[in-house]
């Protein structure tokens, strides 16, 4: 099945203010630009303003949901960009192992506190924002692959999924939730929400930072999800309709085949 986010069939002048000016920035952070320098020292107070507390807060709640649906007894488990794990009050069961990996040491400290104090034994894996996509992990290390928030940062997309499938057991999980990025609905929300913090507390371009670190489109993610594992839950929020342009979160459930072995992901 593919899934398609209609907003982006909309004329430039209204997609630009949407979802960045994907044409003149691309989709790769210049790293000696003003705007990207001031973002990387910017973005833990950014997120902390708006996906923390108020509406922004609500919607990412909405996503963490998904994980009453899964056991974790037991399971070794990696997280894809952990943040300050917020949805440990969703869990069921404890894990038997957690890993986690991200690019930001301060996200990782954080989370590794959070598992210590619920008991839960964890090690920490820092990485690079590589186009290689490859995971700290051994081929088919993991039961369950958990990523909140996260995927669209990662590009090129399917490089990185190739990773993701290598390192999960065949019959394994990847669970969570991404925005609906390149819908209607998100756009316009960034653009009364987020955008405007960057306007009123940055000399950011969000016309760049759009791009640049939201690259893959939820409409790209989910097909490749559904290409090439197999969906067991699949819901989008706020609106129970199938429909990216009209809600902001996709939560989801997808395995891998039985028979697909890690080093034949995406041949």
């Amino acid at each position: 099945m593919r899934y398609q986010a209609y907003a982006q069939k909309l004329p430039g002048f209204m997609t630009r203010p949407l979802f960045g000016d994907r044409n003149q920035f691309g989709l790769t952070p210049d790293e000696s630009d003003a705007c990207w320098k001031e973002w990387t020292h910017t973005y833990h107070e950014f997120y902390e303003r708006t996906q923390k507390q108020g509406v922004g807060a609500i919607i990412n709640e909405s996503g963490y949901k998904i994980l009453e649906s899964i056991d974790l007894t037991g399971l070794n488990v990696l997280e894809v960009g952990p943040g300050g794990l917020y949805h440990t009050t969703y869990w069921k069961g404890q894990p038997n192992n957690y890993v986690l990996v991200d690019i930001d040491k301060q996200f990782l400290d954080t989370a590794a506190e959070k598992l210590e104090n619920l008991g839960v034994a964890s090690t920490r894996r820092l990485t690079d924002r590589d186009a290689s996509g490859r995971l700290p992990a051994e081929d088919g290390e993991f039961d369950l692959i958990i990523s909140f928030y996260s995927l669209e940062h990662l590009y090129p997309f399917p490089t990185h999924f190739k990773e993701i499938l290598r390192v999960l057991r065949p019959g394994g999980q990847i669970a969570g939730a991404i925005p609906a990025e390149g819908g209607l609905a998100w756009g316009l929300g960034r653009f009364l929400t987020s955008r405007r913090w960057l306007k009123r507390n940055t000399r950011i371009n969000p016309d760049k930072i759009i791009c640049w670190e939201h690259p893959t489109l939820a409409d790209e993610i989910l097909d490749c999800l559904s290409t090439h594992m197999s969906q067991k839950r699949l819901s989008f929020w706020p609106l129970q309709v199938h429909s990216i342009d009209f809600n902001l979160v996709v939560r989801f459930i997808f395995q891998k085949p039985l028979g697909l072995a890690p080093t034949r992901a995406l041949d």
